[in-house]
This record gives C-alpha cells, structure tokens and sequence, in this order.
C-alpha cells in the first residue's frame, strides 16, 4: 500500500488463473480489489502471517487469543482510525471472506491488520470466525500449485493465482486443504496468509 494517495484509491483487479491438469483446461476470473480508500492510509504495522506461533497465545476481552485470523462478513467493511463511530473511515475493504489478523480489541471493536500490514479498527459483526487464506499476496503475478494431496511429489489439480482468497477446510501444521475457485486440493501454509505456519484448523 506504499505511493501516493492517488496510487491508493484503486478498486483493482485479481485475476485467478485456474488450469485443470486432468482435462488440460484453462479456467480464469477476476476478483474484485479487496479496499478502497477513502482517506489516507492507516499507519503501516508489522505482517505477522509469515511468523510461527510458538508461545501460547494472550486471551483478548473477548475470552478469544489475540492475535488470531478471522475473515469479512460482508462485501463493504468499513476500516476506521479508532474504536468508535467518531473516528474517520481510514479505508473500505471490498471483498467478503478476506482474511485479516485481529491484533487488539476494544468492547465491540477490534483491530485488524491486512495482508499489507495496514492496521485499523472494524466492528466485532462485521468479522467472522470462517477461516479463509490470500494465496502468497507477497508473489504479485505469480502463481502457486494448487496440489492433490499434501506432499510436494503429489499431482497439481490447479494453478492458482497470487492474492486469491480460498476457503481453508483444514490445515495440519504443514499444509492446508482449501476450496478455490471450485477446485479442491493442497497448498504449503509457509504460501498462505490468514493461517499461521505450524497451526492446526479442523
């Protein structure tokens, strides 16, 4: 999200590219960008997606740990400066089901960190608990294997474009099994963001 404001305000544009191998077929899409700004940026914080969690996590007001990985509920998410109505939108998110990192909470409010860094705070109703992932947003114009099954010998069912977001059905520390784009199959967590490496999700 580094430029000048006017570099910000864009509504840009995804393109998942989907090959099925087993009937040598292309498949691609575009997704809508994930923000819009509708003021200057909030300040940059540090991307924690890509760093174990070792240690057990601190438990926030809420009874949940903190930090933790949840997804939007809806298509337009309002990202404010702070934890109150009062404060300025900083940005507008615009993609349902985009993961984002609670780092801090407040009542019904909580903090939030993006796959760029960007820190803001969102209303508690407007997350939810879904666990979804970006494909490697960190690879812009590239594309990762979406494999059959969890080992790097296995046989790609898809080829899946940077910064898509993918249901996640299961993780097991190593690898995760996701839903893109109708294909199911495999990618390394070490390639996703809105799981932590070495975490477990049933």
């Amino acid at each position: 999200m580094a430029g000048s404001p006017a570099a910000k305000r864009r509504y840009g544009s995804i393109i998942l590219s989907l090959a099925c191998i087993a009937v040598a077929a292309a498949v691609g899409w575009s997704l809508f960008g994930k923000r819009a700004d509708s003021l200057a940026s909030a300040p940059k914080g540090e991307v924690t997606g890509s760093i174990g969690q070792e240690a057990p996590k601190p438990v926030g007001p809420s009874g949940y740990p903190i930090p933790r990985f949840v997804s939007l509920k809806a298509e337009k998410v309002n990202v404010r400066r702070g934890p109150s109505s009062d404060h300025p939108v900083a940005w507008v998110f615009q993609r349902k089901g985009l993961p984002v990192e609670i780092v801090a909470e407040f009542e019904n409010w909580r903090r939030i960190r993006d796959s760029d860094g960007e820190e803001g705070w969102i209303l508690q109703n407007m997350l939810a608990g879904k666990r979804t992932a970006e494909v490697a947003p960190w690879k812009a114009g590239q594309n990762v294997p979406l494999m059959q099954s969890a080992k790097s010998g296995a046989g790609i069912v898809a080829e899946v474009g940077s910064g898509v977001v993918a249901e996640v059905e299961n993780c097991d520390g190593d690898w995760c099994e996701l839903k893109a784009g109708g294909y199911d199959g495999y990618i390394q967590q070490t390639q996703l963001w809105g799981v932590y490496p070495g975490e477990k999700v049933d």
